[in-house]
């Protein structure tokens, strides 16, 4: 092999690696990652949202220790993520905590993304005005002061919605879920205000049974 040919691929590897350094530095800062041994703001917030939502009883400090490992463990189990005890991107969007990364971001991949994923778990089969109205009573119990105010907060709440717990949440997403959570967001909301529905043929619940219905659509009682 001659001296220029030698020269040439040596060249051509030492851009190869340049560009894979590049891609794995990019990687590495648009991923977020926090851990035990972590501290800051967002750790705060991540603990602030456990506490509130009854996975975490320890002190909301910013400091990821391993009390914060085990609820973050805790959550994730629940949840049906990959339990490593570490908030990564994934986790952060469960929690409706923004990244900084480029996964996504803004509504799309946070807010959006989570409605139409409780509308899709919830309502899958339902009328298209339904499933609107079941994003619609998410988004009223984030405002109403008796439930969490993030809408993260609302659909993780513990035993608030079956599909959450029973593993339909984590199912694809159905097509009109996502427009149904984008009209919810844009204001829609069939359900004229509601806070709670249930489906009548299945409730068992005699509370749920004493809420005051406003109206039905599908399977689907909407109540105040």
């Amino acid at each position: 092999m001659s001296a220029k040919r030698k020269k040439l691929l040596l060249a051509l590897a030492v851009i190869f690696a340049a560009n894979m350094l590049a891609i794995a530095l990019v990687s590495a800062v648009h991923a977020d990652l926090y851990k035990r041994g972590a501290s800051g703001a967002t750790v705060t917030e991540i603990q602030r949202r456990l506490k509130a939502w009854g996975y975490y009883d320890g002190a909301v400090d910013g400091v990821f220790g391993s009390r914060t490992e085990s609820a973050v463990r805790y959550f994730q189990r629940r949840n049906g993520l990959a339990v490593d005890g570490q908030v990564g991107n994934q986790t952060l969007a469960a929690l409706g905590i923004p990244s900084s990364g480029g996964s996504g971001g803004g509504s799309y991949g946070g807010d959006l993304q989570l409605l139409a994923r409780i509308i899709s778990a919830e309502a899958r089969g339902e009328p298209y005005q339904g499933q609107v109205a079941v994003g619609a009573v998410v988004l009223n119990r984030v405002r109403h002061p008796s439930f969490p105010d993030t809408l993260a907060g609302v659909i993780y709440q513990r035993d608030a919605f079956t599909a959450v717990s029973d593993g339909q949440f984590d199912q694809p997403i159905a097509e009109s879920a996502w427009r149904a959570a984008q009209d919810a967001l844009n204001g829609s909301d069939p359900s004229g205000g509601a806070l709670y529905y249930f489906n009548p043929a299945t409730a068992t619940s005699a509370w749920i049974w004493s809420r005051p219905t406003i109206v039905t659509i599908g399977n689907h009682r909407f109540c105040a």
